[in-house]
């Protein structure tokens, strides 16, 4: 699919319509090879670098805003480059935080009431965080980050009191963001009504409508799609769902989905069975992380939640989120292997 909806692109960057495929399968190699050494290391060895991975994620997300080191693209500043090789530190800062939680949480299980030993310290360095991606900026992450620290948290037993002061607290900051942002507030109203303004706002979700509606039940054919080729921005990318749902028709949509629903549903009972509280959490958390992604872009996808800028996982052309997400897909796989 990635060949597919990045041929206009490659062709009009490089002359090639393989050139993008190219990158993408270097990456998807390098994924695979990482995701095979994630599932044979035992998952308990990860918590000793839960700490240095934090302090690693942040200092590169701070890389990231500083003048003259993060790259802007499309208006947005969320790219390191060094040399040939460009990353999203926020990919691995979602792999950081999970294993900093599920090892805070599964050393201090006993004291979950003691929210100033368990919940403060998770809320600072995510608010670090926040703060850091809100410069970006990157609403999208700031949400999947969100939502991987609720449900480990909920999970892990902490006081539904605060637990639920923290969730009002995100959906204000996620709030006051849209507010602030002249564009975001433009995105927001297309998501509302995108015929409201049908040639910016509302074009890229309208384009995205429409080519999900010409697929029928079965498709126009794997390659033929015409929204691909300059009507919809970012095909390859952010929106590459509705290129699969146009060539492949409601079929391939709903395979798609369904692959998402059994990750969910089988990760989900990997952190019932797994052999102990840090596994579980880890579970949980890598669980989470690839679940919200996949629903805020599908929801984006078909204009069900505004646009957000966050890549289907395991689909979307980008090295930084394919390889991150199936190294922590290995840690999955590692605790399913040794669950109850």
């Amino acid at each position: 699919m990635v060949l597919s909806a990045s041929a206009s692109v490659s062709i009009s960057e490089t002359n090639s319509p393989w050139s993008l495929f190219g990158k993408q399968l270097q990456w998807l190699g390098i994924g695979t090879v990482l995701m095979m050494i994630t599932l044979r290391v035992d998952y308990r060895f990860w918590r000793r670098l839960s700490s240095p991975a934090i302090v690693s994620t942040v200092a590169l997300l701070v890389l990231v805003v500083l003048p003259g080191l993060g790259v802007t693209r499309n208006g947005a500043t969320r790219w390191l480059v060094v040399g040939p090789i460009s990353m999203q530190p926020s990919e691995p800062a979602k792999f950081a935080l999970i294993l900093f939680i599920a090892n805070l949480l599964d050393r201090r299980g006993q004291r979950m009431n003691n929210t100033a030993i368990t919940m403060r310290p998770i809320m600072v360095v995510t608010a670090l965080m926040f703060a850091l991606l809100a410069l970006q900026p990157h609403l999208g992450a700031i949400l999947v980050l969100g939502s991987i620290v609720v449900a480990m948290m909920f999970l892990a037993g902490a006081p539904l009191a605060q637990l639920g002061g923290l969730c009002a607290s995100g959906g204000l900051i996620a709030s006051l963001m849209v507010v602030a942002t002249p564009w975001r507030r433009k995105r927001f109203m297309a998501f509302r009504d995108p015929w409201a303004d049908p040639t910016d706002a509302g074009y890229q979700v309208l384009q995205s409508l429409h080519a999900i509606t010409v697929g029928g039940w079965s498709g126009v054919g794997l390659g033929a799609s015409r929204a691909k080729w300059g009507f919809l921005p970012f095909a390859h990318t952010d929106f590459i769902f509705a290129i699969i749902a146009e060539e492949l028709g409601l079929i391939g949509a709903a395979a798609v989905i369904s692959g998402f629903v059994v990750i969910g549903i089988a990760g989900y009972l990997v952190a019932l069975r797994a052999p102990d509280r840090f596994g579980m959490l880890l579970a949980v958390g890598i669980t989470t992380w690839v679940v919200v992604q996949a629903l805020l872009n599908l929801g984006a996808v078909m204009s069900l939640l505004p646009v957000m800028g966050v890549t289907l996982p395991f689909l979307s052309f980008g090295g930084s989120s394919l390889v991150v997400t199936l190294g922590a897909m290995g840690v999955l796989m590692n605790v399913a292997r040794q669950s109850r």
